[in-house]
């Protein structure tokens, strides 16, 4: 993908058309408190958030710095990019916005000439802004096209193209996989003999195509709707989510100053277990085979895991928020550059 930069202050970025909406009131931030206690941000601190949305976890940085903290936020979709701006306006000249993905976090400091970042935030869930736009193909629950692409201009096929396209192994493996969905040969299967009728265009067709292929007595049984699993792995799999986040997750230590703290949220058991075994090893550093008396490899700790279990939302914000019953926060924090605590 080649990023539209706009590396200035939050008020000068470009609206999308879509600025009315009320940008507080169609995302409520997960876990915000818990973050930024664990990100300890400082007047005169540069952080980056890695998937801006609406601004949440940016907006809580400032004003727990009084405005002096820096942002250098960084988000694919340019709707949510714009609203965001907006709702950080007040904070103009501290905040910098890049549609970009979060792999794309180097390039994007390289051009406002950042070398290192005092923190870093990624919350991998998807908006309430996407999630309830029916045109963006994300919902199962509101007919729309099969899209589901972060940024629709990234060069990135829709959904609407694996579906329709790929073999029947590779849409098992994906909705088994990323989904860990048990029915998917049957949804697999289902999805293949309906596209040889017609193609399948809409999330609608989709959804329904899932549910069918689910049996009677599951469907009954089901605490979520059959095709959530279907709908997160094909979402997953479109925005190459998996691969962008263990590109940023192999990079970040690097530009981060000894002391900076990474804060990852994930909604997804996949994207947990990758932070987790991603800080694990950027904790041990030694790659050398466990049996090897003397380690040969060179490579040090770059990181101290901080939280050894994730933290979860307390009850009352997955009351107030039902979306974010899934949320896990994991942290790690940049050891001094001989890589010594």
């Amino acid at each position: 993908m080649s990023p539209t930069s706009c590396p200035k202050p939050a008020s000068s970025c470009p609206s999308s058309g879509e600025g009315t909406l009320d940008a507080g009131a169609a995302h409520v931030t997960v876990l915000l408190r818990e973050t930024l206690d664990w990100i300890g941000p400082k007047p005169g601190g540069r952080y980056l958030d890695g998937t801006l949305g609406l601004g949440g976890h940016s907006l809580g940085i400032l004003r727990a710095t009084d405005g002096q903290a820096e942002i250098l936020g960084l988000d694919r979709d340019r709707q949510a990019l714009a609203l965001a701006g907006e709702r950080l306006a007040p904070f103009a000249g501290r905040v910098h916005l890049d549609n970009t993905s979060f792999s794309g976090f180097e390039a994007a400091m390289d051009r406002l000439n950042w070398d290192a970042l005092d923190g870093a935030i990624l919350d991998l869930g998807v908006s309430s802004l996407q999630l309830d736009n029916a045109e963006r193909g994300f919902s199962f629950s509101a007919d729309g096209p099969l899209d589901m692409r972060m940024d629709p201009g990234s060069g990135f096929k829709p959904a609407r193209v694996l579906v329709n396209k790929a073999r029947f192994e590779e849409l098992r493996r994906i909705i088994g996989e990323y989904g860990e969905e048990p029915l998917a040969g049957r949804i697999a299967k289902a999805i293949v003999r309906e596209r040889e009728q017609a193609e399948i265009d809409s999330t609608a067709r989709l959804a329904e195509i899932v549910v069918r292929a689910y049996p009677p007595d599951r469907r009954r049984q089901a605490r979520n709707h059959p095709a959530t699993r279907t709908f997160m792995a094909l979402r997953m799999a479109v925005n190459r989510e998996l691969e962008e986040l263990e590109n940023f997750l192999a990079r970040i230590p690097e530009r981060l100053v000894p002391g900076a703290r990474l804060a990852v949220i994930s909604f997804h058991s996949l994207e947990d277990r990758m932070v987790k075994q991603a800080f694990r090893a950027l904790a041990k550093g030694c790659i050398c085979p466990p049996r090897q008396p003397l380690c040969t490899c060179g490579k040090k700790p770059s990181m101290k895991v901080l939280t050894k279990k994730p933290v979860i939302p307390e009850q009352a914000e997955m009351d107030q928020n039902p979306r974010s019953r899934s949320a896990k926060l994991r942290v790690a924090e940049r050891l001094p550059l001989e890589g010594r605590a």
